[in-house]
Formats: structure tokens, sequence, C-alpha cells
């Protein structure tokens, strides 16, 4: 039998943290309650991004699951074209726009906590813009390139001073569609 006090515990993934939700004590006489009684503990999913990049693109090197010091990739390299626009994947703020260590970078903070970071690009926003999902933040440079020979855009996200993979906030791919070939019969 439960206690007098029932407690429903909703995982939080876009945190990954526990929230406990207390509901008022009841008789042990009267559980089970009726449906609409019975505490419901609602997870808080954060939305999936969009893609920085239209079409979807290529990974062209993953995500490195390293120790904080340890040598490791910390983001994605996404295939990409010089020039091409890069998109916001969510609702952002632009916190840095600039050049670092000789390539262009921008970074956005979410309102979920969570700092996505580009580059190599040429900003297309200032700093303290407030940005769209789909909103052209900036533009894939041509040089000096992150990929070697190859043209791509790394895409890294932190929440806080831990590094996470950015696929896992990527919405999937629409699911494929089979087309028939051509008329029965």
């Amino acid at each position: 039998m439960p206690s007098a006090l029932v407690t429903a515990v909703a995982l939080t993934a876009a945190a990954a943290s526990l929230t406990a939700v207390a509901v008022a004590p009841r008789p042990a006489s009267a559980w089970p309650p009726a449906a609409p009684a019975l505490a419901t503990a609602v997870a808080t999913v954060a939305p999936r991004w969009a893609w920085p990049l239209a079409p979807q693109p290529g990974v062209l090197r993953g995500f490195d699951d390293v120790g904080r010091y340890a040598a490791g990739h910390r983001g994605v390299d996404l295939a990409a074209a010089p020039g091409q626009p890069v998109l916001a994947p969510s609702a952002a703020t632009v916190v840095f726009a600039g050049a670092v260590a000789g390539r262009g970078v921008l970074v956005l903070a979410h309102a979920d906590g969570l700092r996505s970071s580009y580059e190599p690009v040429a900003p297309g926003v200032a700093v303290g813009t407030d940005v769209r999902a789909g909103d052209v933040v900036a533009t894939v440079a041509a040089a000096p390139a992150h990929c070697g020979a190859v043209a791509c855009l790394h895409l890294g996200v932190r929440r806080g001073e831990t590094y996470l993979d950015p696929l896992s906030l990527l919405r999937p791919a629409d699911p494929p569609v089979l087309l028939p070939l051509g008329r029965p019969g």
C-alpha cells in the first residue's frame, strides 16, 4: 500500500534532472484513487532543434564523448558549401559574433541554458540580437576551413562547461516515403 503522501517524479529530458510533484495525502481506504485524482507528472521535453543548414546536411565527423581536459572533437562537422546560409536551430540571443584564432565564430544563447557555437562563419547578426528558429544568422566561410580541404560547418553545444552531442538535439529527418515506380497493371 502506498504511504499517505504520494509522490510523482518526472524526468526532465532537456535538463536531465528530477522534479518531484507532491499530491495531497489520501486515506488508505481511498486507494486506488479515481482516474481524475491520480497525480500526473508532466515531463517537460526540450523542443528539438532544427538543422542549422538546409537541406539537412551529411555529418562529416561526429562528437567525441571525452573528459573535460582530454583531447577530442567537442561538436559535429556538417557538410556545407562556402557562402551557404547558417540558420538558428531554435530561438536564441546572439552572445558572440567575431573571430577566434583567425576563424569567424558565432555563439547563440538559448532559453534552456544551452549555448550553440558555429565555425567557420561570417556572422550576419550583431551581439544582443534575438533570433528565431530558421533565421539566417551567418554564412559558411570559405577559409580558414575547419575540415581541411572540405568545406564544413562545425556545430558545438554546451550546458555550462559541459559539451553535449549536438545530434541529440537536432530533429530527426522525415521518414522515407516509398513512391510507386509506375502505374499498376
